[in-house]
């Protein structure tokens, strides 16, 4: 990608640090901005001479805090010499042993994207000019982003407060020629990677470990990653959900403009809006229920009709006798008395109703943590502050003050409203998905959509328990991490963030979130291809066979000679003109388009077959966000 990002330290948007992680985009430092950068470090350096006591700079850090730097080495005095005569100055060495003695994290290591995200959000929060940071130091990071040099940076070890130190430590190792790196694919010494790209180690100065390692960036590249990718699953969610409310040729009204209107939760008007778009132009949606057929096995002599005995399913209805009727006479004045895949009620099971209200929620939840992160990724996060005299703020006093801007918790409790939202929108959706297999509960449909002719078949019954699985997992790995602080640096640092513990669990449960929603979309195109079918097939019926042909379709009608045998005629050739006079049952456009592209790589299921191929292409059209190419980054 030739897109260049220009890092100021206060316009980085997500799109960027997605276009720097996955993209390769490069990345360059904003000139004027760079004037507020020198001026930081040279203020720094100016307040070392004074000799004035700096923490992390003329101090130990943590718990040695309170040990001055003197002006040369104790250790001097050791017998043997000193074998760190050639490391420099005691400042120096100060902030070379920060970055190599915190270089401790395990397990394995971050995937390239979040690493070169950790190393955009560095680079971009130390152009503020409150670092100390030397320009060429900075120019160091830019060049080994740059040049493709990822560092290996295990993913355990961060508690988020001071920062993630150690996963930061194995950021900024690399630069002094220690550590690991992937270059070009391959795993090298850091020196070695460095060598291999054209660049050398550099020596760091006056407060430079603690402006690379005192930060929260691994927390903010994996939760912003994370929730950049659950942005186009929430979309996904909705698509599936209507997939789902068409196959059930289900109730509008709970999507309507004006019920949300009375309780405007921001994400539940936007869902409500985003369902009814997705729905526009279908047939199926609040289809009265006397045109809904039920599904009926297929038999040698279930159609006559040459353009049908294609059909792997037969359709029926259940006549209401009249004596059957007492106390629901308005209801069957105003639809037909047949029962078929479509029940007599004015509300759909909550799964259908309340997906505004669920996936709103959701949509709430991850708004709010792009509000934080967004803040976060132009925010100055280590310590101390810098602030030399600026003529630009005259009422800001020249000083380095210590704070606590590295404490992740604004980013871990905004990445736990979300490690919550997550499992919620995945049940929701395993619940849908179990309604669809259920032939209790689905409306008419064949048990686990298929149609078992010989018994043999299993259909979908299994995908359904797979998404349970998933769902239980998600669950249970919900449970906050933020609010369980252990302290850290001798009690120094008494409470700490687990930001960076949040946010990675999350980043690690999208996908499996992106898989309960590929098999709701699996499941539902099967669904949806039966329904309109079956409507489609009771539509020509009724258009080529007549009234007689409809009447071979329904059970308990009675016959010639019979009691109630004209009034069923009569309604039979009511159902008939309906259905004759209907239009081509289908779903709404948007609906029809994924449909379009789920069957463009998976066939119906006709049969039971080998279903692992199919999971596998539907979790791939999730996963690259083909229902949405727009969101692509």
């Amino acid at each position: 990608m030739s897109t260049t990002i220009v890092l100021d330290g206060s316009s980085l948007t997500r799109l960027q640090l997605v276009a720097v992680a996955r993209e390769g985009a490069q990345v360059a430092l904003d000139q004027a901005q760079l004037v507020h950068v020198r001026r930081a470090a040279d203020f720094l350096a100016e307040k070392v001479n004074c000799g004035e006591p700096t923490y992390g700079v003329t101090t130990g850090f943590g718990s040695n805090a309170d040990k001055l730097l003197g002006a040369h080495r104790v250790r001097d005095e050791l017998p043997g010499g000193n074998p760190h005569a050639a490391e420099g100055t005691l400042l120096e060495e100060l902030q070379h042993n920060l970055i190599t003695t915190h270089a401790v994290c395990v397990g394995k290591p971050f995937a390239p994207d979040v690493v070169r995200a950790m190393l955009c959000i560095r680079i971009n929060t130390l152009m503020r000019g409150h670092s100390g940071i030397r320009v060429e130091t900075l120019e160091a990071l830019v060049a080994m982003l740059n040049a493709g040099i990822v560092p290996v940076v295990p993913e355990k070890g961060s508690v988020g407060a001071s920062g993630d130190l150690a996963p930061l430590s194995h950021l900024a190792i690399v630069l002094l020629g220690g550590g690991e790196a992937f270059w070009q694919g391959e795993r090298l010494p850091g020196a070695e990677a460095l060598k291999r790209a054209g660049l050398t180690p550099i020596r760091l100065s006056f407060k430079e470990g603690l402006a690379l390692n005192n930060g929260t960036a691994q927390m903010l590249a994996t939760g912003s990653l994370a929730l950049h990718d659950l942005g186009k699953l929430l979309d996904t969610a909705d698509l599936a959900a209507a997939m789902t409310l068409e196959a059930f040729a289900g109730r509008s009204g709970a999507l309507r403009e004006e019920v949300h209107a009375l309780r405007p939760h921001p994400g539940q008007v936007a869902v409500a809006a985003h369902l009814r778009a997705l729905v526009a132009g279908s047939t199926l949606v609040d289809i009265p229920y006397h045109l809904v057929p039920h599904f009926k096995p297929w038999t040698a002599d279930a159609w006559t009709e040459p353009d049908d005995q294609a059909l792997s399913f037969d359709i029926g209805w259940d006549w209401v006798p009249a004596n059957q009727r007492h106390g629901r006479e308005a209801f069957y004045q105003r639809f037909l008395p047949f029962k078929g895949g479509k029940k007599h009620q004015p509300q759909d099971a909550y799964c259908l109703r309340c997906m505004p209200q669920v996936h709103g929620a959701v949509r709430d939840a991850w708004l709010q943590a792009c509000r934080v992160y967004d803040i976060e990724l132009n925010a100055v996060t280590d310590n101390p502050l810098v602030f030399p005299e600026n003529a630009d703020e005259p009422h800001i006093e020249d000083q380095v003050i210590s704070a606590g801007h590295f404490h992740g918790m604004p980013l871990a409790l905004a990445m736990s409203y979300v490690k919550a939202a997550i499992p919620v929108l995945a049940s929701i959706s395993e619940r849908r998905l179990n309604k669809l297999v259920d032939p209790a509960n689905n409306d008419g449909l064949p048990a686990f959509l298929t149609g078992n002719e010989d018994g043999t078949d299993s259909g979908f019954m299994i995908v359904q328990y797979t998404a349970a699985a998933l769902v239980n997992d998600l669950a249970t790995r919900a449970h906050p991490a933020s609010v369980y602080s252990i302290p850290t640096s001798a009690n120094a640092e008494d409470h700490v963030s687990m930001g960076a513990n949040e946010a990675r669990h999350v980043l690690e449960m999208i996908d499996d979130l992106g898989h309960v929603l590929a098999l709701e979309l699996y499941a539902a195109a099967q669904a949806l291809d039966y329904r309109q079918k079956m409507l489609n097939a009771a539509r020509r019926l009724a258009q080529r066979g007549g009234w007689q042909a409809l009447a071979a379709k329904v059970n308990y009608a009675p016959r010639e000679g019979q009691p109630h045998y004209a009034q069923f005629v009569t309604e039979v050739q009511q159902l008939t003109a309906a259905l004759a006079a209907a239009r081509d049952f289908h779903a709404g456009a948007d609906v029809r388009r994924a449909h379009d592209l789920l069957r463009g790589q998976i066939a119906f299921l006709h049969r039971d077959r080998a279903l692992d191929g199919d999971v596998r292409a539907a979790c791939k059209l999730v996963q690259d966000g083909a229902f949405f190419p727009s969101h692509a980054a």
